[in-house]
């Protein structure tokens, strides 16, 4: 028995995914400008709405913390900052700890996320530059995606120092207000378990050090996160963008 052509003909062999599409499809530039308008937005409004929740987040730990000093502060007040202070501090405290924890981790989280959307912008930027080269001297921002590009995008000063930049952005100074909250968990539970005045500030001095040491070790393991891509379009160390 042989296999014989019907009317309707063999199958034909599958073609690879997206063949079709390219092959009826021709990509004018007005449609490429198009597409990287649309993905450029798309990353500036999720990179505005992921800040938007972090310093949110950031006001509502600022906020619950004022609100603790003010209550420790009442409470000392009516008990001459004797055992009731020292049992409602180590109550209360341990709380806005957390809620300080977390919001770090979340700023750290958003800070690596945040690098990835100013990737795919400055990539962007670079497509546009081969839309349109002669536009380049209207762009202020970096049309590289390589770690100089994105210091430049964002905000960060070629030649400048990164550290001070570091240590003056949000997420250091949540670490640093938690390194003190830390420290002074640990020298109410020192006081309320009898120790000495020198040995209680010895005890928050090391709980101070030893919670700001791990809030810069995670920072700079993000940090160090966001500088894995490979550049697609590394720049000239010469120039500026």
């Amino acid at each position: 028995m042989t296999l014989e052509r019907t009317g309707q003909g063999l199958p034909a062999e599958p073609q690879p995914p997206g063949a079709s599409l390219q092959a009826s499809v021709e990509i004018s530039p007005a449609l490429r400008l198009q597409i990287l308008s649309t993905e450029h937005w798309s990353l500036l409004a999720t990179r505005s709405l992921a800040w938007n929740e972090v310093f949110a987040r950031a006001s509502t730990y600022l906020s619950a913390l004022a609100g603790a000093i003010v209550a420790l502060a009442l409470v000392g007040q009516g008990s001459q900052f004797g055992t009731n202070f020292l049992v409602f501090g180590i109550v209360i405290l341990p709380v806005v700890l957390v809620i300080g924890v977390t919001t770090h981790v979340r700023m750290g989280e958003s800070n690596a996320y945040e690098a990835q959307c100013v990737v795919g912008m400055n990539r962007i930027r670079h497509g546009y530059l081969e839309l349109a080269p002669d536009l380049a001297r209207y762009f202020v921002m970096s049309a590289h995606d390589d770690a100089r590009g994105i210091a430049t995008t964002e905000g960060i000063q070629p030649g400048g120092p990164q550290v001070l930049h570091l240590f003056a952005s949000t997420p250091a100074v949540i670490s640093v207000i938690n390194s003190v909250v830390a420290a002074g968990f640990t020298s109410l539970v020192a006081e309320l378990a009898g120790a000495t005045a020198p040995v209680v500030l010895g005890i928050a001095v090391v709980a101070f050090a030893a919670a700001l040491t791990a809030h810069l070790r995670y920072g700079r393991r993000n940090f160090a996160r966001t500088r894995t891509w490979e550049p697609m379009f590394p720049g000239d160390s010469a120039t500026l963008r």
